[in-house]
């Protein structure tokens, strides 16, 4: 199955709410080796405004890609995972994300294009809080190889 060139301007809905913990945050801020004190102790959070620990900027993937699964799992789709390569992603922050946050994602596939026998497609994710405040915008760039590739 090759993928559908007609999920350009298709969206997914805000799925399941995403619960930004405390410890969820310090773990991922050891595996990308953030060291900010603000990610790992509250008082030092605190100390910079915020209401609870700070998340580091990359985080918002977990988000993203919950939303990036909608489109994966979509039969529609056309996209046999096993076959995908993750090309470029890009963060625009609106606020931090904090511990506390209840965040969803709403997808959107911007652009669908054909490459040799594959296509590089592009989405869009909305991270909002539940409430409806903007938080993060992700875009990612994966490329579907086409058979033989």
């Amino acid at each position: 199955m090759t993928t559908n060139p007609e999920l350009q301007g298709r969206s997914y809905p805000a799925g399941d709410v995403y619960s930004v913990g405390r410890e969820s945050i310090r773990e991922f801020a050891r595996a990308v080796k953030a060291t900010h004190p603000a990610h790992f102790d509250v008082a030092a959070a605190r100390e910079l405004g915020h209401a609870d620990l700070v998340a580091p900027p990359t985080y918002a993937i977990i988000v993203a890609q919950r939303a990036d699964a909608q489109l994966i799992n979509d039969p529609d789709s056309g996209i046999d995972f096993s076959r995908v390569v993750h090309a470029e992603q890009k963060f625009s922050h609106h606020r931090p994300i904090v511990a506390g946050d209840e965040l969803v994602a709403e997808l959107h596939v911007d652009t669908v294009r054909a490459m040799g026998g594959g296509a590089m497609i592009t989405t869009r994710a909305e991270i909002s809080t539940v409430a409806g405040d903007a938080v993060a915008t992700t875009v990612s760039a994966i490329l579907v190889r086409g058979e033989g590739q």
